[in-house]
């Protein structure tokens, strides 16, 4: 047995003993200050939204997922798949008229590869980050989302990073490809509460969340995206138009560490995201 797979069947054995991927008990800071003074939702905001916008996101997917066809074919790096991405990106981030102002990311090198840690508030997290990371990255995502369709051939054949939270094991095949990628200079960027949030508050992390940062040894950079659950929550297809933010922090070194570090690092870096997200200087 390999490192990676000891490695990753001590995590899923963590997560049996605690009844399965459990949530680490942080304490939980003020609410979220990010409505928009003034704006209402109204009617005509829905209407805008149900006949204009969703059916126009709809047709990129649809359209991009065809045409990314043939590259996926031949592309097993994900390089020019990753370009299809972010054109699909861009026509959704011109289509609902949000404004991302983007802030911490100059301090940033990055030309070293780095594990990029966000909150998950939207569906709408993810062009957020391909239109305002500007480099090639791979994002680690939850099984479920293969069963998409369009969206889960794309995710598969563009090389991100599916991960089985029930069943780690069974994810060490594409965990060995995102080490292989990271320590070949390839960015990832994560999730780490390990789905979107209910109700616009950072959810603790999951154990096992900084593995691959750990293993690789390379910095996580914490990202604050602010405003996204306010533009799409959970549960909805009414899109809110409004400005939003993506806030980088300073890297978190991982150096040396192992995984016996695993929690000190996850309270750390949670703690950056929640310092980053509730920050009150905003003015969204």
């Amino acid at each position: 047995m390999s490192e990676v797979d000891s490695s990753v069947d001590q995590v899923g054995s963590e997560q049996v003993e605690r009844g399965g991927p459990q949530e680490m008990t942080i304490a939980r800071p003020r609410k979220r200050p990010h409505a928009v003074p003034g704006r209402s939702y109204g009617r005509l905001s829905r209407l805008r939204s149900y006949l204009i916008i969703d059916p126009l996101i709809w047709l990129y997917t649809l359209v991009l997922g065809v045409l990314a066809l043939p590259g996926g074919l031949f592309d097993r790096s994900g390089r020019r798949l990753h370009w299809f991405s972010y054109a699909w990106s861009w026509l959704i981030m011109k289509t609902i008229f949000s404004p991302v102002t983007v802030t911490g990311l100059d301090k940033i090198d990055i030309s070293k590869p780095h594990v990029y840690s966000a909150n998950h508030a939207s569906a709408l997290d993810i062009p957020v980050l391909y239109v305002n990371l500007p480099f090639q990255f791979r994002i680690a995502f939850k099984k479920e989302l293969l069963s998409y369709p369009v969206v889960g051939w794309q995710l598969k054949r563009s090389g991100q990073i599916c991960i089985d939270q029930q069943n780690p094991s069974h994810s060490i095949s594409s965990i060995r490809a995102a080490l292989k990628g990271l320590k070949a200079g390839l960015p990832l960027v994560i999730f780490p509460e390990g789905g979107r949030t209910p109700d616009g508050e950072i959810k603790p992390f999951l154990p096992g969340a900084f593995f691959l940062a750990i293993k690789a040894q390379v910095d996580i950079v914490p990202v604050a995206l602010v405003g996204t659950y306010e533009l799409l929550p959970m549960d909805t297809y009414h899109i809110k138009c409004r400005p939003l933010e993506m806030r980088v922090g300073e890297p978190i070194p991982t150096t040396g560490l192992t995984m016996r570090d695993m929690e000190a690092l996850s309270a750390k870096v949670q703690k950056a995201m929640e310092d980053l997200y509730y920050r009150l200087d905003s003015g969204l």
